[in-house]
């Protein structure tokens, strides 16, 4: 296992949209192992393997609080099947670190998927798991949490951003 890079916007690749995964092999289980792992460093509750600079529709997730037992979830080419009501709640992005701003999302979505060995598996996901399934899929679409946002808001974000990226570039 391995940390991967994790990559940062304005990054073009993360506009990328991702192919199907089509082999389900050692290669696949190892990518899913290293975001996995890099996931779990950063800290995160979700990576897409855009954001490791693979273009393939692999997400892990795992909304479990810190005190609990793990409880990765690995999907392969997931896709949204339904979603249930409107919340508008706080999300940030590994992509795009140091900023955050309420994205309107569902609260309750309907997903499928494949596991590692090629099984269908379908859930219904509901409150953090539920957005971050929706903010993990988007990824693989080449869509990022602060493209939810309105144009005032979008331009505050790049300006704010900016200063961020400068103020971490004067730390190292």
């Amino acid at each position: 296992m391995a940390l991967r890079k994790i990559l940062h916007y304005p990054e073009p690749l993360l506009r990328e949209v991702s192919q199907p995964v089509t082999q389900f092999d050692a290669e696949l289980r190892e990518l899913a192992r290293d975001m996995a792992e890099t996931m779990y460093a950063a800290p995160g509750v979700g990576l897409a393997a855009p954001q490791v600079g693979v273009l393939k529709r692999l997400i892990v997730l795992d909304c479990s609080p810190q005190d609990e037992e793990r409880r990765l979830i690995v999907a392969v080419n997931p896709e949204i099947l339904s979603a249930t009501g409107e919340i508008n709640e706080e999300e940030g992005c590994l992509s795009v670190p140091g900023y955050y701003a309420r994205v309107v999302r569902s609260p309750e979505v309907r997903v499928r998927f494949f596991d590692l060995e090629g099984e269908a598996v379908e859930m219904t996901a509901d409150g953090l798991l539920a957005v971050a399934f929706q903010h993990e899929i988007d990824h693989l679409n080449g869509v990022l949490f602060v493209d939810h946002l309105s144009s005032l808001k979008k331009g505050l974000f790049k300006k704010k951003y900016k200063k961020i990226m400068e103020k971490k570039q004067e730390e190292l």
